[in-house]
């Protein structure tokens, strides 16, 4: 596959990713304050859901990254990069936290108030600005 479309599809990979990893954790916050067991149960399946959909966009994006890295090793030299996979590896991280906080909500065991989504919510817009800005910048 040529380098081009390998990098398109890493784009479409990611972006689908992302839209899973701010929508996963929106609903946690409406999940937490549900009082209704139908409610409860709905938001269950809406999250299982999403993150199935979430794992297989990761699963495409880390992949198409990783061929993106096999096309063009010298990258890897490269501060910007290097910068780039922590904070990747930090997104894989926030990633299994909200399949875990998700069993949390599944399992009963939810020990954290919709105030406290909400902050958590936060984190993959920054690790986002974080990641394109070293992605498009490319900075010594």
């Amino acid at each position: 596959m040529p380098y081009l479309w390998l990098k398109a599809f890493h784009v479409m990979f990611v972006i689908s990713w992302f839209a899973g990893i701010f929508y996963l954790p929106r609903l946690f916050v409406y999940h937490a304050d549900t009082t209704d067991e139908p409610g409860h149960e709905r938001f269950k399946v809406m999250e299982r859901r999403l993150y199935k959909l979430m794992n297989l966009a990761a699963a495409l994006a880390v992949t198409a990254g990783l061929g993106l890295l096999w096309l063009t090793p010298a990258w890897l030299s490269q501060r910007w990069l290097q910068g780039k996979l922590v904070l990747v590896i930090g997104l894989v991280v926030y990633h299994i936290w909200c399949g875990r906080l998700m069993s949390g909500f599944r399992d009963g065991g939810n020990r954290h108030s919709a105030r406290w989504y909400r902050f958590f919510n936060e984190i993959p817009a920054l690790l986002l600005i974080a990641i394109v800005a070293l992605a498009i910048v490319k900075p010594a």
